[in-house]
């Protein structure tokens, strides 16, 4: 992977414990379960798992001596630089257990509520500004009219909500995953974010791509000052949801075992796209959706609630994409329509750039390509679905062309016979099945 972009301003770490603007019970709290549940006596080991600098997790241990919950074992690790070793008090322990009691979560310490809306303006997707040579080389697998490409631009560059609509297998899909690998630079993403000294773990491995560390050069005179380790320095990243999306994957998670919470499917994505492919399969209503994201996609701003009912705002900093196959007007009302900042018909392929996909998928599959097969496919079969083209089609047509060929055990081929053969799968007839 690339080094991570310098583009955007990395959270620097925290030089104190005043730095860190956290609860000082709750970080000591935090340190005790830490060092209760993994068994580590180090401060340069638990600086790894706390996630803090070597000082700032020194100057927590040395408040918990002071406070006698932990105490130093009285011998120097010759193997870990004379390091001095530490543990739990018999009061440190209680103190753990009861912590572990209240809540579970240990390990990285989380980043304060108001110190992560800061970072989130520092690499905000509305700071990016897409060429038009970035977006036409993340389309490139793509044959697109320049009409399209003149839309898609603005709307990806501003990092406001988008709405693609238009008959399905056109590449709604493919051009929302276009518009992701457009980004192309990285943010810096919270392990947990804090707020009323309640833990909300945000940094999701299934969506977040962490972007390996450049290597430092051995023999400089000086190591480059790391980010903040509480955060994992990543892809932009890319959240898509289909006809499972519900109202409520977009609140807060509340595990009560261990009595933490999950960032929703919207905050994981800050900093990134949320692509919300197949609008009107869900089993919420359209208008019931959009309904819900009105506030986010004006004010940039998201409120969520926690089990005690509190509300409190987060920022809302993600470029939505709303894919439908269905007319806006026949799913939306005139008032959500306008909330919406972009919106773009996705039309069928003309024939050249049919012809051009079809060509493109051959030389791919490695299956020739043959002129009479596709005179045969233009001008007979074509006609009976009134010459209505789909990006979808030539893929499928290949490769039920290739199915045939594997089947028969012949090299493969473009024949009139086999394209029927392949066109008679693509469509189901009109009629009544007995039941």
């Amino acid at each position: 992977m690339n080094a991570p972009n310098t583009a955007v301003l990395a959270p620097p770490p925290p030089k104190t414990l005043e730095d860190m603007r956290l609860p000082v019970v709750m970080m000591r709290d935090i340190l005790l379960k830490t060092i209760f549940r993994k068994n580590v006596e180090l401060v340069s080991v638990l600086s790894r798992a706390i996630c803090l600098p070597v000082p700032v997790t020194q100057e927590l241990v040395d408040m918990c001596r002071t406070q006698r919950l932990l105490e130093a074992t009285g011998t120097l690790n010759a193997q870990n630089g004379n390091e001095m070793g530490y543990q739990l008090t018999d009061a440190g322990k209680a103190r753990a257990m009861d912590a572990l009691a209240q809540s579970e979560y240990f390990g990285p310490m989380p980043v304060p509520l108001d110190v992560y809306r800061e970072q989130v303006k520092r690499q905000s997707v509305r700071n990016m500004q897409i060429t038009r040579a970035q977006l036409t080389g993340a389309m490139g697998h793509l044959v697109l009219p320049d009409s399209l490409l003149d839309n898609l631009g603005p709307a990806v560059s501003a990092g406001r909500s988008i709405l693609m609509y238009g008959p399905p297998g056109n590449g709604k899909s493919s051009i929302s995953n276009g518009i992701r690998d457009a980004l192309g630079d990285h943010v810096y993403v919270p392990r947990a974010i804090e707020y009323a000294s309640q833990v909300i773990t945000v940094f999701d491995p299934i969506v977040h791509n962490e972007v390996a560390e450049a290597a430092q050069d051995p023999t400089a005179l000086r190591r480059v000052t790391r980010f903040d380790a509480r955060y994992v320095c990543c892809e932009r990243p890319t959240v898509i949801t289909g006809g499972e999306l519900s109202l409520n994957m977009l609140d807060l998670v509340y595990n009560p075992t261990a009595r933490t919470y999950q960032a929703p499917l919207q905050l994981k994505s800050t900093g990134g796209i949320f692509i919300v492919d197949d609008l009107g399969r869900q089993a919420e209503p359209p208008q019931s959706l959009v309904n819900r994201w009105i506030v986010p996609l004006e004010e940039s701003k998201d409120i969520l609630s926690l089990q005690s009912g509190e509300k409190f705002e987060v920022p809302f900093d993600t470029l939505v994409i709303f894919s439908t196959n269905f007319h806006p007007n026949e799913i939306f009302d005139q008032a959500a329509l306008r909330r919406i900042f972009f919106k773009i018909k996705i039309d069928g392929p003309s024939q050249a750039n049919f012809l051009k996909i079809f060509a493109m998928v051959a030389k791919k599959r490695k299956m020739p390509l043959d002129e009479s097969t596709l005179i045969h496919l233009l001008k007979n079969k074509y006609p009976s679905i009134d010459s209505v083209y789909a990006n979808y089609q030539p893929i499928f047509l290949i490769d039920q062309i290739i199915a045939i060929c594997d089947f028969e055990g012949i090299p493969y081929q473009m024949t009139p016979e086999l394209m029927d053969r392949a066109w008679a799968n693509m469509f189901v007839k009109d009629e009544h099945v007995v039941k």
